[in-house]
Parts: C-alpha cells; sequence; structure tokens
C-alpha cells in the first residue's frame, strides 16, 4: 500500500494505522501533537479554485468559477490543466490572449456570446474539440468562439496578473501551471486524526511542521528557538489569516528583516501591543514594520491549517538550534564538530567545564562564522535555583526574563550590594520590566535562608532582587519588610559560593527541576 508521509512515498502493509506508519517511517511526531490527514490527491485537489500560470512575462493567477453551470469545465480544466504546459500563446488581438491548443472532449456550439474583461474560457477553435484553446478576455466584448454549451465556455476568473496579460503576445509560452495552496483547500480535505486511525491506498499524512528561518533576523530567530525549544508549540490563537502563539509575549526584539507576509511565512512582532508575539501566516498579508520575518515554512503548511486553539504541533527547524550553554567542554567541542562549526574554549578550559557562555551569541551568526567561542565554570560554581511559578506567577517571570532563563537553559544575575556582615547579597533588577510587580507570595513569618526574594510594587526600589544567607524573622532578602517582599524561590545548591561574590561579579543559575 503506498502512502505519501510527510510528503515522501512510502509503501506499508495493507490495514496499517497511522502509528504503526509513523513509527515504520521515523517520521517527526511529539506525543499528543495533531495529525493531518488527506484521502488522497484527487480528493485534494478538489477542492482547489486557484491557479497559476507562469508565463515569460510574469505570472496570472485564475480562480475557478463558483457556478453550477461552469462545473463541467472546471473538471475538465482540472484533469487535462498539465496539459497547456509548454503551449505557445497561440495569437493576441486587443480583445483577447489565446492559450493552446489541446484536444478535449468537448463539443462546439456556434452562438455569440459577451464576455467581461477577465473571463476565463475554453474555445473550440475552428469548431473542432482537437483544437482547444484558453481565452483570457482583456475586455469588454462578444464573439463567437465555438463554446462548449456550459456557462458561454468560462470556467475562471483573472485574480491576480492582469498586466502580464497585456504584455503577452505570439513568441510567449506557458512556463508552468500549478495549484495554488490556500488553507481552504486543506481544511475541505483534511481531517485531525487519531493514532489508530487505518490507512488507505493514497493517502496523505503529516506529522509535523519543518521550518527554515530567515539568516537576516538573527536576534528574533533564536526568539524563535526558545518557543520551540520543546520540539513543540501549543496554539494559542487562530484566524482565517494566521495561527498565534503567544507565550513569549512580552519579550521584545529589535526590528530585522521585514518582508510580505506571504501564506508560510513565520513572524515576531517587534513593537507595540503584543510585542514578542509569533505568527504564522495562512494567507498572504502585506509588508509590516512591525513584525520581523524571522521563518518561513517548508513542509507541513496543512497542520497549520487545521489547528485550533490550545492544539499542539510538532516542529522541526533546519538550521537547528546552535546552543553549547549547559553542555561540557567536551561535549560541545564534539557537538559542534559534528556540524562543521570551529570551538574555541575560554573560562575552564578542561572536559569538564560547564558552559556558561557562548560567542556569537545567536545560532544564525554562529553558522555565518564558522566558529564559536564557549566559556565555561566549574560545575559546582553553578548555582540551582528552584522556583515558585504557581505562587509568584508574575514575580518568577519577571525573574526568568531578566535573567534570561526564558530564553536560555543557564541565566546570570549581576552583584548589585554585597554585605558579607549582614549575610545578605543583592541583585540588579530592571526598573521598566519590574513595573506591575504586585504583591505576592509575601512571607508571613521567619524568611529561610537561600530564598529569593524580589521587592514588588508596594516599595521604591520595585524590581531588586536579593537573597540572604541565614534567617531572618523581620526583613525579606532585599531589606524590605514582608509586605515588600516577593518570594519567588529558594536556592538549592550550597550558598557558600554565592555569598563569597563581590559587586560586580556575575552568579550563573540554572533552574533546579525535580
Amino acid at each position: 500500500m503506498l502512502v505519501k508521509i510527510n510528503g515522501e512515498d512510502t509503501n506499508l502493509p495493507e490495514g496499517s494505522t497511522i502509528k504503526e506508519a509513523i513509527d515504520f517511517s521515523n517520521a517527526p511526531y511529539d506525543d499528543g501533537s495533531i495529525i493531518c490527514l488527506i484521502k488522497g490527491k484527487k480528493e485534494f485537489e478538489k477542492n482547489i479554485n486557484k491557479y497559476k500560470l507562469k508565463t515569460p512575462k510574469g505570472s496570472i493567477i485564475i480562480e475557478m468559477v463558483d457556478s453550477k453551470e461552469g462545473k463541467p469545465l472546471i473538471n475538465l480544466w482540472k484533469k487535462q490543466y498539465k496539459e497547456f504546459e509548454s503551449c505557445s500563446i497561440r495569437w493576441v488581438s486587443s480583445i483577447e490572449v489565446a492559450i493552446g491548443p489541446i484536444g478535449t472532449d468537448l463539443k462546439p456550439t456556434m452562438d455569440e456570446n459577451t464576455y467581461k474583461d477577465g473571463d476565463v474560457l475554453l474555445s473550440l477553435s475552428g469548431f473542432s474539440n482537437e483544437s482547444t484553446h484558453i481565452i483570457i478576455a482583456k475586455e469588454n466584448h462578444s464573439a463567437a468562439y465555438g463554446v462548449p454549451e456550459f456557462n458561454k465556455g468560462i470556467f475562471a476568473k483573472v485574480v491576480g496578473g492582469r498586466r502580464t496579460v497585456r504584455l503577452l503576445d505570439s513568441d510567449d509560452n506557458i512556463l508552468s501551471i500549478e495549484p495554488l495552496i490556500e488553507r481552504s483547500s486543506v481544511t475541505d480535505s483534511a481531517s485531525v486524526s487519531d493514532l489508530n486511525t487505518i490507512l488507505d491506498e493514497g493517502n496523505q499524512l503529516f506529522t509535523y511542521v519543518m521550518i527554515k528561518p530567515d539568516e537576516n533576523s538573527p536576534q528574533s530567530v533564536e526568539h524563535l528557538f526558545s518557543l520551540l525549544e520543546k520540539g513543540n508549540i501549543s496554539v494559542d490563537y487562530e484566524s482565517n489569516s494566521f495561527v498565534g502563539f503567544y507565550s513569549l509575549q512580552s519579550l521584545g526584539k529589535p526590528a530585522e528583516e521585514t518582508t510580505m507576509r506571504k501564506r508560510g511565512t513565520v513572524t515576531v512582532r517587534n513593537t507595540g501591543k503584543g510585542t514578542g508575539k509569533v505568527y504564522i501566516y495562512r494567507e498572504d498579508r502585506v509588508k509590516s514594520p512591525y513584525h520581523t520575518t524571522v521563518a518561513h515554512v517548508e513542509k507541513g503548511m496543512e497542520l497549520l491549517d487545521i489547528a485550533n486553539r490550545n492544539d499542539k504541533i510538532t516542529v522541526k527547524s533546519n538550521p537547528e538550534r546552535i546552543m553549547t550553554l549547559g553542555m561540557t567542554q567536551k561535549e560541545a567541542g564534539d557537538y559542534l564538530n559534528s556540524i562543521g562549526v570551529i570551538h574555541e574554549r575560554t573560562g575552564i578550559v578542561d572536559d569538564d567545564g560547564l558552559i556558561v557562555e557562548q560567542i556569537p551569541e545567536f545560532s544564525i551568526d554562529v553558522i555565518k562564522e564558522g566558529k564559536v567561542e564557549t566559556k565555561a565554570i566549574n560545575e559546582e560554581d553553578l548555582v540551582l535555583i528552584e522556583l515558585y511559578i504557581d505562587e509568584a506567577p508574575r514575580t518568577s517571570w519577571y525573574f526568568r526574563k531578566i535573567t534570561n532563563l526564558i530564553e536560555k537553559p543557564i541565566g546570570s544575575l549581576k552583584i548589585h550590594f554585597a554585605f558579607p556582615g549582614m549575610k545578605l547579597s543583592m541583585f540588579e533588577g530592571d526598573g521598566k520590566e519590574s513595573k506591575g510587580l504586585i504583591p505576592e507570595n509575601n512571607p508571613s513569618s521567619c524568611v529561610e535562608a537561600g530564598k529569593i526574594g524580589v521587592t514588588n510594587m508596594s516599595k521604591k526600589n520595585v524590581g531588586l532582587i536579593g537573597v540572604r544567607f541565614e534567617n531572618n524573622d523581620e526583613f525579606g532578602p532585599t531589606a524590605e519588610p514582608f509586605n515588600g517582599t516577593n518570594i519567588v524561590g529558594k536556592i538549592k545548591t550550597d550558598l557558600k559560593y554565592l555569598e563569597k561574590l563581590k559587586e560586580g561579579e556575575i552568579a550563573y543559575i540554572k533552574r533546579f527541576k525535580n
């Protein structure tokens, strides 16, 4: 049994299920993600309504007419349109362009009919079906084209490329004709299926989306990679025009590459309301300075077409993210060597040194330069932090944002004040990002050593971060009273290393997960 899995022909035993097909083909798929199943090519093309005719002068887009009378002509077109490829522009006049001929089984009439600018019809030149032509009307007129009895021969309208129609002459020809895939084409043919669905001959199965990053937007591409860290993404919003992914909203990036937002374009909102949101377009939209182009969908657009809110989609990238943070120097060296990138070690250069920084920071820049420098520390100097996500959601988001833990596996905190005698250290915050830090998870009694506190908006130094190295019954880790302190987490490693750091030094941190 022959089926297509993510565009590749695959022979399967009769009666195979979707799960068996995925296992057999080793297709990328994360459990719980949606799957798109199309019954077959004929079923799919039955729902296509637009076609692109490519010529040396440009492309012409035609759309099938929505009429019962034109249905027999549309069916013939969908069956035989490829035969018009390589046909010449047979003749050109002030009112029409003729393309052909091919042979059909149509029967001509001798009636004169009226036509409008942009009408596309089938004409039987010389009243012979062996000389069937496409006629594109350039203006309103009346003529006897020997058309079949259906709908005056009209099967389509020109909806794009009118200028190209007027530029054509008898030296031109049709280079190619391709169906234009729109969201409606897919949603009319596809169904979201469970893994136990039995496949049939000719089925098309899509399990994942493949994207290609835009090399002109290195910072924004890294933002996208952060969204794709788990190998899948969940839909937060969907409309006819786009699918939205909002989990990194408010993480701003500078404007980079802006392009026409064609179907399959991936963008990041770079300013204004919704900064940091990621969009994948189902339909063409104009260029916007507020949307940075970060990638284009190469495979699996069908999944994005059928996706609904809260659906999970498996997504891969080519090339993938180059992220060495959290690796040892040896692990990074082996990995970078496998992808052809030169590796330079700094900091702790021993094989077991734990990498906390890489230069260049962004994957696209690493690929362009072909080399990366990795800075490592001793593993015992890494500070592990348990964050109270549920108890302090706003504060934990702020903390992860300013330490870069949202976008990287290892973040950092810079020592702002160190008070050895007071058993207290404070770290630099961000006044702008800390706006709106309402009181949450305030301590009510003793603040234990190792608890991390953030000053909330009830106090002047909002956003300041601190940690105590001994218990305190009166004040929080930023020396504020309990009502001005949000407890965001707890340090899970030995406090002695952190306690000895001086003002201006960096503490490298990682989330502790049970």
